[in-house]
């Protein structure tokens, strides 16, 4: 399920960024005294009351300005404002309300979203001074005094928030619905083969990069199941991403990941490998997704007898950090291996949802160390008592052991390779979570 997205908006120089970043607990946005130093919108996962939120940080809004930059500032925070379930509109207790804070009050009203006020630089604790009360004149409510410097109020703050967010709203699709997110850098022809699967022109197929603005749905149902494919915008180097519009595809992109049980990641044949595939491959594999490299284009490819042999070992090697994904190389255009694409699709699903009981996995357990023994430190070995799944999507191991220092980076690998051999989980990242227990026990 996409996480619902909350929006850090106002006028520029009130401590927007310095208050995401404590919001979301690391240093992400760029913090500087200077009004405009925050463009782009950054966003970021934040973490409340055991509950997950995407938490956007944007460049302050002058409404009324003609300066280039802030145009395109003020541009980018209303495609924020757009994106978001919530927005925090941060406003600064030193210099009072401003004709400023007013208009983005206004204008932020007229989106229709909840607006939760946030009066920032409340440095002392206790009660609030008087000037604190002077924001009610915004009309937005109870104003949350915050320091976004010491972190007094980010708690009330994220508190207000979470009150308009429904978390426990399912998405409406139909259970056995495999959810397929088609992810990759634009024009690699991820509008192409969601239309030859659909059978249909359900997306706006071009050759201009970036034509595909927004993820949209497509339900499939045949032979092989029920299918909802979330076609996404390409995501680009950020060198390369200068059209406002596009920075918002690319938080899409992100959510279509975080909503899809498996990811196919799609790879123009003609271009190759390139870093911008790792990383959208990076974010699919850290989400924890079942993921299918699918190399597009096939048939605009010179062939001999080893072409494929030799484009797959390549592949491989660049992606060495997720090899447990399977390759498929179609053509969107043809046709070509699509039918096959949909039984990966259902293959690497349930590998991804697999469950192996207790018992099995301590039988691979017992035999792995005893092929191999565990590592030992100064005379102390490795003991790993035993090991059980806590979850599934990804497979999620639990090991009990005696030292979890001992148990190392290269060991785990192994052990993976083992339970991988013996249970198989194709397209599918593994997680192993180490619980240490006391030599006594």
């Amino acid at each position: 399920m996409a996480k619902p997205v909350i929006a850090v908006v106002g006028r520029p120089n009130v401590g927007k960024s310095t208050l995401f970043n404590k919001l979301v607990g690391k240093r992400v946005s760029i913090v500087e005294d200077t009004p405009g130093v925050t463009r782009d919108r950054i966003y970021s996962e934040c973490e409340w009351r055991s509950k997950e939120v995407m938490l956007v940080d944007t460049g302050g809004i002058e409404p009324h300005s003609d300066d280039v930059i802030l145009s395109q500032m003020r541009r980018q925070a209303q495609l924020a404002i757009e994106s978001a379930d919530v927005i925090i509109l941060v406003t600064d207790l030193r210099s009072g309300v401003t004709a400023t804070d007013a208009d983005v009050a206004s204008m932020l009203q007229k989106s229709g979203k909840p607006i939760v006020l946030c009066v920032n630089k409340c440095d002392s604790l206790g009660d609030p001074p008087a000037e604190f009360y002077e924001f009610y004149n915004l009309g937005l409510g109870d104003p949350i005094a915050v320091s976004a410097a010491h972190g007094h109020g980010s708690g009330d703050l994220l508190d207000a928030c979470f009150a308009y967010l429904d978390f426990d709203k399912a998405e409406e699709v139909d259970e056995g619905t495999i959810k397929v997110a088609v992810i990759g850098r634009p024009n690699v022809g991820k509008s192409s083969l969601i239309n030859k699967m659909a059978g249909e022109e359900r997306v706006i197929v071009s050759d201009i990069a970036g034509t595909t603005r927004d993820a949209t749905d497509t339900t499939v149902e045949n032979k092989y199941g029920r299918f909802l494919f979330i076609d996404t915008a390409g995501i680009r180097r950020k060198a390369r991403v200068e059209e406002a519009i596009e920075r918002y595809s690319v938080l899409r992109s992100y959510m279509a990941v975080d909503r899809a049980d498996v990811c196919v990641i799609l790879i123009d044949a003609t271009v190759g490998f390139t870093e911008q595939d790792s990383k959208v491959a990076g974010y699919a594999h850290e989400q924890g997704k079942g993921c299918i490299i699918a190399v597009n284009k096939w048939d605009a490819v010179e062939k001999d007898g080893k072409t494929m042999q030799e484009f797959r070992k390549k592949l491989e090697i660049d992606f060495s950090f997720m090899p447990y994904a399977p390759f498929l190389f179609i053509s969107a255009k043809t046709g070509q291996r699509v039918d096959k694409l949909y039984q990966l699709i259902q293959f690497v699903n349930d590998q991804n949802a697999m469950r192996i009981t207790t018992g099995m996995l301590n039988d691979v357990l017992a035999y792995a160390t005893a092929k191999v023994q565990p590592p030992s430190d100064k005379g102390k070995r490795l003991k790993i008592y035993y090991m059980t799944q806590a979850s599934t999507r990804p497979p999620t191991f639990v090991t009990f052991v005696n030292r979890a220092e001992l148990f190392h980076f290269s060991y785990q690998r192994y052990l993976e390779n083992q339970i991988r051999e013996t249970f198989g989980l194709e397209g599918t990242p593994v997680r192993f979570i180490v619980r240490q227990r006391g030599d006594e026990k």
